[in-house]
């Protein structure tokens, strides 16, 4: 026969094997403890109505008077049997004070010695015990029997112990019957506990789930996505150690409300609408993340919705460089172009037999590029930002915009990470010059840097048409774009002012913008140890 083994039993099984067993047991101690009180009690009204009989027997008159004359046994023995029938005792004995019977169930113990004590009821007291006599094991009194202030005699009135043991197995069938019941009730019960967890629990066993638990932990623990459970009312119900440190999320965060977490408002209103969401991009203070949502559903029964999240801040800022780069390399491949241009002109005046026109005009634009060159390079400390400036300089001339370089830009060295800064102006200028992609007529952008009060202020002014709205400070919002996506763009649309935003709180400083007309964005950097 196959051994069972409750180990493999299912988590509710096993559950309701041991409420079934508690219940039992339970049921079991307290019929038990009901039948052992029954026991006591009736023992105790025994003791109790035996007391009461033999005192109302030795007060009798009759009992009194007969004490003591040459023949009591001819007037108290039918007293005696008289009241053992009326009270359903089982014997009432009338004996001398040294306890010889006068009266008694069996005629053959008339005149022999009473068995049991009597000493206190010899001194006036009583005395109820249990004791075995000529009947056997029973439950009695002994109480004096006095005239005036003397003991004449004894009276005991007792009840056989089996007669008590009767009385209380006629009260086991109702025991019996509430345990049952009260076993019926707890077996329901536990049916209908042990149901729900099986439901819940989809049958396993204690050791699947447990093995479950420690997998889906691991995994938790282990994936480098972010991943975040919000139920349908907004609340975390679960998130893993990469989505705490991709939102800065504190250790109580579980069954906490998301409006409550502190995030960016874009991204609080992405998770609290809960609508299916796929590579969508969210900027943090700290952070770019690409974030994908959907709803999560078991049987039919809606759960939520999971969330996962990339961190995408490290390839952003590179995109955002490559896009830099390519600019750059287009710009100098129209330098190029129009390098080549400038040389068959100075070759053709040659020919010409114009030599000093040659020269002057070859002068002219080497002494122009290199003022330029010159008065960047010589303003700006950090490097980057100078090729930066020197590489939009190029740019701009291609697109046919004017860009200028104030007269006394000023940017100190260590103000701020060469990334951050190029993030910061390189987007600002981008900007501008898409400003002014659709504008005829004065197409010009200046960049200004200098240092005020303990900041490092960088200024980026365009004529362009500005920004539209009565919010100028929406352009900063994620998503914000005057432009369509443009072809192979390899960032997200909306997101350079972000960034900028994002580098700018990094660094603690602030950001600005001012019009139309044109529009003027004004970066205040603080400059390590010179905050007032």
């Amino acid at each position: 026969m196959a051994r069972v083994d409750p180990r493999r039993w299912s988590l509710a099984a096993q559950i309701f094997a041991l409420q079934v067993l508690v219940a039992v047991l339970v049921v079991g101690a307290g019929v038990g403890a009901a039948y052992l009180q029954a026991r006591r009690s009736s023992e105790h009204q025994a003791a109790d109505r035996v007391l009461a009989i033999a005192h109302t027997v030795a007060a009798s008159p009759e009992v009194v008077a007969a004490v003591g004359r040459p023949d009591p046994t001819a007037e108290l023995q039918p007293v005696a049997e008289r009241v053992r029938r009326d009270t359903g005792t089982d014997f009432v004995v009338v004996m001398s004070r040294t306890g010889t019977r006068y009266t008694h169930p069996d005629p053959r113990q008339i005149g022999q010695q009473f068995l049991g004590h009597i000493a206190a009821a010899q001194r006036g007291d009583d005395l109820v015990e249990s004791y075995r006599g000529t009947l056997g094991p029973s439950v009695r009194a002994v109480v004096p029997v006095e005239r005036g202030a003397a003991v004449v005699g004894l009276v005991s009135v007792g009840i056989r112990r089996s007669a008590v043991s009767e009385a209380v197995a006629g009260q086991l069938p109702p025991l019996a019957l509430a345990g049952a019941l009260a076993a019926g009730l707890s077996g329901l019960g536990t049916w209908l506990v042990a149901r729900r967890v099986r439901r819940q629990t989809h049958g396993l066993d204690a050791a699947q789930l447990q093995s479950m638990y420690d997998y889906y932990d691991a995994v938790l623990h282990a994936v480098r996505e972010g991943l975040l459970l919000v139920d349908g009312d907004g609340r975390v119900r679960l998130v893993n150690d990469e989505c705490r440190r991709l939102l800065d999320l504190p250790e109580d965060v579980v069954g906490r409300p998301v409006s409550e977490l502190g995030l960016v408002s874009p991204l609080e209103r992405t998770l609290v609408e809960g609508t299916p969401r796929q590579d969508e991009l969210h900027v943090t203070s700290a952070r770019v993340l690409v974030l994908n949502q959907a709803r999560a559903q078991w049987h039919g029964r809606d759960l939520g919705t999971v969330v996962t999240l990339r961190d995408r801040t490290d390839l952003q800022a590179l995109t955002g460089e490559l896009d830099t780069a390519r600019g750059l390399t287009e710009a100098l491949r129209s330098q190029a172009h129009e390098s080549a241009n400038r040389l068959h002109t100075v070759v053709s005046l040659i020919e010409l037999d114009r030599a000093q026109d040659a020269l002057q005009f070859a002068t002219e634009e080497l002494s122009l590029a290199q003022r330029l060159t010159d008065e960047v390079v010589g303003a700006v400390d950090e490097p980057a930002l100078a090729a930066l400036l020197l590489g939009k300089s190029a740019q701009a001339s291609e697109r046919g915009i004017d860009f200028v370089v104030g007269d006394h830009v000023m940017v100190p060295d260590g103000v701020a990470p060469s990334r951050d800064l190029v993030t910061i102006v390189g987007n600002l200028v981008d900007n501008a010059f898409d400003a002014l992609a659709a504008v005829e007529g004065e197409r010009v952008v200046r960049f200004d840097a200098g240092v005020r009060d303990g900041y490092v202020v960088l200024t980026v002014a365009d004529t362009g048409p500005g920004v539209p709205g009565p919010d100028p400070m929406q352009a900063f919002r994620r998503g914000w774009s005057t432009k369509a996506a443009a072809e192979g763009a390899t960032g997200g649309r909306g997101l350079g002012l972000a960034l900028v935003v994002q580098s700018v709180e990094r660094l603690g400083g602030s950001i600005e913008v001012d019009g139309p007309p044109g529009a003027r964005f004004t970066v205040r950097l603080p400059i390590p140890g010179q905050q007032p």
